[in-house]
């Protein structure tokens, strides 16, 4: 796509029109909610790719056979056909049960069939000579293998560049990494992993557009770390790890896939530079996976550099655990951009959330809102963040760009929202003692609000309350009238705060919202780019990286 082409509108941010916004989209379409002038990529929406049935010479070419993995045998299921050419399908199988390796080869595509289990379930703790763990039929459900008779650390390690896909059968398709077990993707910023579904390579009239969403299921980490909010019969949710024993299962889940634990250091591997596109499949009614879904997520999981693409849920889902995460970038999600729940200790820093126009739900959903007695609390960090809803998504049932409810303590730190026609931020207070209802923290944060104003508080909270809230904080503006222009603002008009002092795991980079200037670009090249949001990555996510 080249550069970006810049679109100026006043008072608001637009994206992009994509092909759910109105035809004829414009600056001039667009209310101004406050003065100033707010600037952004805005590419014209990218067609629907032309069939190619026959692959040029500089076309991709299937390979002759897929490779070896190190570990399991994958099947050879034949040649698929896409606008870039021809690829070897190699379909993953239902369970991974020993390490294994997916090489990056020219001309080959992994294929996730369903659901596709990364070990077995190793149970709440990790075994050890004096309490070895059996693995029961139950824990290693999928396709009744019962061959796996300890904690299984299996480890699935996809290389750079690697494209893999979901199809689904009986049930969605989705990589489920299971307790005990790891996930190691490692991309790179020029050749970054990609999980998509396989209409984003299929050729002809089923080939995904920039609306096309909720196509497969999605990725899911489960881990050890502690949850709220029990699921499991006869577990309990205390904090205390010597007595700490509350488990989930996963949302919608059919078959068990439960997590939680009292280890909240546990690992669930690295995933680096990648992308997770058109996601978020219902697995029940009113249950859906999202992009990446985390279940007691321990923190020594590495997370870096992840772009949620089209999820027809949240972004991504985070239950429980402690979850350290930095560049952290969902466009175009229908619900949540950011979604956190049960007691997640979580930390993210470098946050770029944009919303698809005129629909989607809330930029943050904040939320431990079932057993308020229930430890941990939640408490939650979010650090360097521009967070844009580009139409009118007043109608979303948060009733705000951002919700903070339940069992939360949640602190916002160098911040920039920006929404269209909706109220910026909703404190709901459910508890039935109020001193157990969520706190909020805000340092540095600046609103450029729709709606009836920067805030609303609901059930037994009240604007006042979230004034009183906002207030306490340092460098905060409810009416923000500066420009953001590509993702960043002018410094000048703001004051940044130390977020080193919250956490080492914070930087110090001495400005506000996600990006600092022009010539900070962490956003490109690695992502993808669509008419909702364009990186300047030069290339579209509707297409497929040939190299």
């Amino acid at each position: 796509m080249g550069e970006s082409t810049v679109k100026t509108i006043h008072g608001l941010l637009l994206v992009g029109c994509s092909a759910l916004a109105l035809a004829g989209c414009g600056a001039n379409d667009i209310a101004s909610p406050g003065a100033g002038s707010i600037t952004i990529n805005n590419p014209a929406p990218t067609p629907t790719p032309t069939p190619t049935p026959t692959p040029t010479s500089s076309g991709v070419t299937a390979a002759a056979s897929c490779p070896s993995t190190g570990g399991v045998t994958l099947t050879n299921d034949g040649v698929i056909t896409s606008p870039e050419g021809t690829w070897r399908v190699c379909t993953l199988p239902k369970l991974v049960d020993k390490s294994s390796a997916l090489p990056k080869v020219a001309g080959v595509l992994y294929r996730i069939h369903g659901r596709t289990d990364v070990g077995c379930d190793g149970g709440f703790s990790a075994p050890s000579a004096a309490a070895p763990e059996t693995v029961t039929t139950v824990n290693c459900i999928n396709a009744g293998i019962t061959s796996l008779t300890s904690d299984t650390n299996v480890t699935l390690t996809i290389d750079p560049g690697v494209i893999l896909y979901g199809e689904s059968d009986a049930q969605p398709a989705w990589l489920a990494v299971n307790r005990g077990n790891k996930i190691s993707a490692t991309g790179t910023a020029s050749q970054p992993i990609i999980f998509t579904s396989v209409e984003n390579v299929v050729d002809g009239t089923q080939h995904v557009t920039d609306a096309s969403q909720g196509l497969w299921g999605g990725v899911v980490l489960l881990g050890r770390g502690m949850v709220t909010d029990c699921t499991v019969a006869g577990t309990v949710a205390t904090g205390d790890p010597a007595t700490h024993t509350c488990e989930r299962d996963t949302e919608g889940s059919v078959d068990p896939a439960v997590f939680g634990g009292n280890n909240q250091n546990d690992s669930s591997g690295v995933m680096k530079y990648f992308q997770i596109r058109y996601s978020g499949f219902a697995l029940s009614p009113g249950k859906e996976l999202q992009s990446l879904t985390g279940g007691g997520v321990g923190s020594g999981t590495q997370l870096e550099y992840f772009q949620s693409v089209n999820s027809s849920d949240d972004g991504s889902e985070w239950f429980g655990g402690t979850v350290n995460f930095k560049h952290y970038i969902a466009v175009g999600a229908d619900d949540d951009s950011l979604d956190t729940d049960t007691g997640l200790q979580g930390s993210f820093q470098y946050i770029l959330n944009i919303q698809r126009p005129d629909a989607g739900d809330a930029l943050f959903e904040l939320d431990s809102n079932g057993a308020e007695a229930d430890k941990p609390r939640q408490n939650l960090k979010l650090v360097n963040f521009t967070a844009i809803q580009p139409g009118d998504n007043s109608g979303n049932s948060d009733q705000a760009g951002i919700m903070v409810r339940g069992n939360n303590d949640v602190h916002f730190v160098n911040g920039v929202e920006v929404t269209k026609n909706n109220v910026c931020l909703n404190l709901s207070n459910n508890a039935a003692n109020p001193a157990d209802g969520p706190t909020i923290a805000a340092d540095s944060f600046l609103m450029t609000c729709g709606g009836s104003g920067p805030f609303i508080g609901t059930g037994s909270a009240t604007v006042a309350d979230v004034q009183a809230f906002f207030n306490a904080g340092t460098n905060n503006d409810t009416a923000y009238a500066g420009a953001v222009t590509n993702f960043a603002i002018d410094q000048t008009t703001a004051t940044p705060f130390d977020a080193t002092a919250l956490s080492s795991f914070f930087d110090g980079p001495g400005y506000v919202g996600a990006v600092k200037d022009a010539s900070d670009t962490w956003y490109r090249g690695w992502t993808c780019d669509s008419s909702i949001a364009d990186f300047g990555s030069g290339q579209a996510c509707t297409a497929l990286p040939t190299t």
